[in-house]
């Protein structure tokens, strides 16, 4: 593979399914890795999911752009060699089997390791490598669930509600690419690899900043608050005369450009909105006098006039408006790719911008066991072995 990107070079093994692991390793990917996923002889169960051709998905796409594709049936010890030879040649390694798979498999970071110092090996599970319930299946509903955050999710009153994308899966695969940027610079400077370990849980956890630091500081469980903000306060959805926007009115100099522009300069003397923690208490109260004001014009006018002067707003969009937005598509967010199997598809673009080694989204995943033969052919095997390990 050509050194293209920030980590040219690199190599990383992908021994992962459905989510977390495989958008890990794509963001490595996108940066330039060589990534080689590795998958059973039926395959990532997301090739399979809603919209498949065959063994090919948009679901399976969205995750796996620009990999490169084997197959290797890891139930077998020849094929479990191959992996082996493959690590040796490898400076990353990203699982996300339950504890304990890999190693029976004689395939673990200590296996690994004692032949190759300089791997990066990381284990991305449902609830870490360690503590009781490390043995139990990941899934982000649950996580969900297990760590907080359907309890603070929804409005007040009403039922557990999980938040709308897989947060701890994708939580889990941005801290896991993280501490594998952090030991791959360590490695710079030390020449040794090391394990990583993280978890959708510890990222449920993590991402819980504002509503840990309610709990510790107050010794009360947080609440749901729909779309309402813990530490600031006009800051959330306000219903106007068809529909809803977003204002952030988050400090007291916006509060009292948002008074003066609602014709209630009164506000700004009122003890109960004199700073942000009044306003906070006061929330709902002051969310319905400012409703009592917008919801007599439309989302259009308020947007314009917050905009105007400087209030931070915006309107609330569902993703047909998401991707036909102008600024959406500036900042290259959507971008075509021709998939053999599934045809000119769009996805999403990558998130940040770098001005000498620029992140590549627009690739397509790889078709099952696509570059087999050119892999397994790169680490001297021959084409009889290799129908062997499949």
């Amino acid at each position: 593979m050509a050194e293209v990107g920030a980590l040219g070079g690199v190599r990383v093994l992908d021994v992962t399914q459905v989510m977390a692991g495989p958008y890990c390793a794509m963001q490595l990917c996108d940066m330039g890795a060589d990534v080689i996923k590795i998958e059973p002889p039926e395959g990532d169960s997301t090739r399979r999911m809603a919209g498949a051709a065959g063994t090919d998905s948009p679901a399976f796409n969205a995750v796996n752009r620009g990999k490169r594709g084997i197959v290797l049936n890891l139930k077998s010890p020849a094929a479990c060699d191959a992996f082996k030879r493959l690590a040796r040649r490898s400076d990353i390694l990203i699982e996300n089997y339950r504890p304990g798979v890999m190693r029976s498999l004689g395939l673990g970071y200590d296996t690994l390791s004692a032949d190759h110092p300089g791997l990066i090996y990381a284990s991305i599970s449902g609830y870490g490598q360690t503590g009781p319930d490390a043995g139990k299946g990941g899934f982000d509903l649950v996580a969900q669930g297990v760590t907080g955050l359907m309890s603070i999710t929804g409005e007040s009153g009403g039922p557990p509600v999980k938040v709308g994308v897989p947060i701890t899966d994708l939580g889990a695969a941005l801290f896991a690419t993280s501490a594998i940027l952090a030991a791959l610079y360590h490695r710079t400077r030390t020449g040794r690899g090391q394990y990583i370990d993280t978890s959708l849980v510890d990222a449920g956890v993590a991402m819980s900043v504002w509503e840990a630091t309610e709990y510790f500081s107050h010794h009360r469980p947080p609440q749901p608050m729909g779309s309402a903000h813990r530490m600031s306060a006009p800051y959330q959805a306000i219903r106007c005369a068809d529909g809803f926007i977003t204002i952030a009115a988050a400090n007291d100099r916006l509060f009292r450009r948002l008074c003066e522009l609602l014709g209630r300069s009164d506000w700004i003397a009122n003890p109960d909105y004199a700073d942000d923690t009044a306003r906070v208490r006061n929330r709902e109260a002051l969310a319905r006098e400012i409703e009592s004001i917008t919801s007599r014009e439309p989302r259009r006018h308020w947007l314009e006039q917050f905009e105007t002067n400087g209030i931070p707003c915006g309107p609330i969009n569902n993703y047909e408006q998401v991707f036909a937005d102008s600024h959406i598509r500036a900042r290259d967010l959507v971008v075509e790719t021709d998939h053999p199997s599934l045809g000119r598809i769009r996805t999403i673009g990558a998130p940040v911008k770098m001005s000498l080694t620029p992140p590549i989204a627009g690739r397509p995943a790889p078709l099952l066991g696509q570059h087999t033969q050119d892999v397994l052919r790169e680490i001297g095997y021959s084409d009889s072995e290799i129908a062997a390990l499949t």
